[in-house]
This record gives C-alpha cells, sequence and structure tokens, in this order.
C-alpha cells in the first residue's frame, strides 16, 4: 500500500513585486516555475519550460487572452498556453503543468510537489 504524499508549499515573493501583465521565474523546489499576474490582479503559475523548444522562457512570454481565456505566448515559437490550466491552446496534445497560487499576507504562495 502506497502512501500519498502531500503537496508542499511555499512562499515565493511579495505580490507588489508581480508587474501585471508580465511573467517571471522562481525556483519551486527543484522546479523552474513562471509566475504571472494578469491586469485583474489573478496570479498564475506554470513550468517555465516551453515544451516545444525546451527552453526555460515562458516567464518572458506575452501575457495576454483569447476570449475570456487568460493566456502567455512562448518568445520562442509563439504557441499559447492557458495560464489557468497550462494546456496549449495551439496544440491540444501539449500542456506544460500548473501550480495552485495564492496570495497570504502579501506574500505569493505556490503549491507543488505530488498531489
Amino acid at each position: 500500500m502506497s502512501v500519498p504524499t502531500m503537496a508542499v508549499t511555499t512562499a515565493v515573493c511579495a505580490y507588489e513585486v508581480l508587474l501585471p501583465e508580465r511573467g517571471v521565474a522562481a525556483l519551486v523546489g527543484d522546479r523552474q516555475i513562471a509566475l504571472f499576474r494578469t491586469h485583474d490582479g489573478t496570479v498564475f503559475a506554470l513550468d517555465n519550460q516551453d515544451p516545444f523548444s525546451g527552453a526555460n522562457v515562458l516567464s518572458r512570454g506575452i501575457v495576454g487572452s483569447r476570449g475570456e481565456v487568460p493566456t502567455v505566448a512562448s518568445p520562442m515559437y509563439k504557441q499559447v498556453f492557458d495560464l489557468r490550466t497550462g494546456q496549449c491552446l495551439d496544440d491540444p496534445e501539449v500542456r506544460v503543468a500548473s501550480y495552485p497560487v495564492s496570495v497570504v499576507d502579501g506574500q505569493v504562495v505556490v503549491g507543488y510537489g505530488d498531489n
């Protein structure tokens, strides 16, 4: 019988340092993640690695939307990812990991690990 492991949470940065419509890279555990703050103040976290190029660049992508879907376009080949789920909107077979994010006492807290 295997024992499920719990996700770990960690404070990554102050909310105020995240600029609206911009991304920033952070090392969380052993993972490079991309944090994004949208115009409405919502914070999202995805893997920073672009699955098409293998480069850790999603945090440098262009934040926008497709309809009601908040997105980031990779700076490499311009594929667009849903910030909520990590799903690639241009190639439904591809996705990057998304992580739960909350703001607690002004700090951005990211959950990671096996659930």
